[in-house]
């Protein structure tokens, strides 16, 4: 008898899934990788950034790719608040408010962060300006990135964080046999609920983050037109 019928004799249907579940992260966390590097591009590029892109490495694991997106949204999130710090230290404190203020209009915004960027990088794009006004007007920082971060270290942390992102071609029988050096065999389903609730967050805050971003990218689209 095959192990995933030991482990799920009730009911067939469990057999897949884990499989499904891998799945799901790894299609989330592709797309993730997509838009961080879309970002990065236009963070290098207008802003003066060197972050270096990344991408999924598939002979490694879930945790390890967790640890990959998670370096690289924490750098962002420096140049992020180096931004804010920079704005702060050569505006007036009253020109620095209207960057914050809602009832402020964008244009006005825009102008006050061309200025400073003027000084920092000797010649500054309206583009430039816009992108800053994107990144510290909502709530990218403050929120988006600091969730997934978050929900990322959860999953990493999790029963199926040791497992290769290529297992899945591998089938079931090889997921089963991957995690269960981490967790007794009574304790798997457990687990599993466990890896499916940090998945249901994950790809909530995923689509919030990709939003994010697409509000960001799509200011640069929309200069190019």
């Amino acid at each position: 008898m095959a192990l995933s019928d030991l482990l799920y004799p009730d009911n067939p249907k469990r057999k897949q899934e884990l499989i499904s579940l891998h799945q799901e992260l790894l299609d989330c966390m592709s797309t993730n990788f997509r838009a961080t590097n879309e970002l990065v591009g236009v963070l290098n590029k207008h802003l003066g950034c060197t972050i270096t892109p990344i991408e999924m490495r598939e002979s490694s694991t879930v945790k390890e790719n967790c640890e990959i997106i998670m370096q690289v949204m924490s750098e962002i999130q420096h140049q992020v608040q180096k931004i804010d710090r920079d704005m702060k230290e050569k505006l007036e404190p009253v020109l620095y408010q209207k960057l914050y203020d809602i009832k402020e209009p964008e244009l006005e915004k825009i102008a006050i962060a061309q200025r400073v960027f003027s000084i920092i990088l000797g010649e500054a794009t309206s583009t430039a300006a816009m992108v800053a006004i994107k990144l510290l007007g909502s709530n990218f920082l403050t929120l988006t990135v600091s969730k997934l971060i978050g929900l990322l270290a959860a999953i990493a942390a999790s029963v199926l964080g040791g497992v290769s992102i290529t297992i899945i071609g591998l089938g079931l029988e090889m997921i089963l046999h991957a995690i269960l050096g981490a967790v007794e065999r009574s304790q798997l389903l457990t687990a599993v609920r466990s890896y499916e609730k940090h998945l249901a967050e994950f790809k909530a805050a995923s689509e919030k983050y990709q939003r994010a971003i697409h509000e960001v990218t799509s200011v640069v689209r929309q200069q190019v037109q």
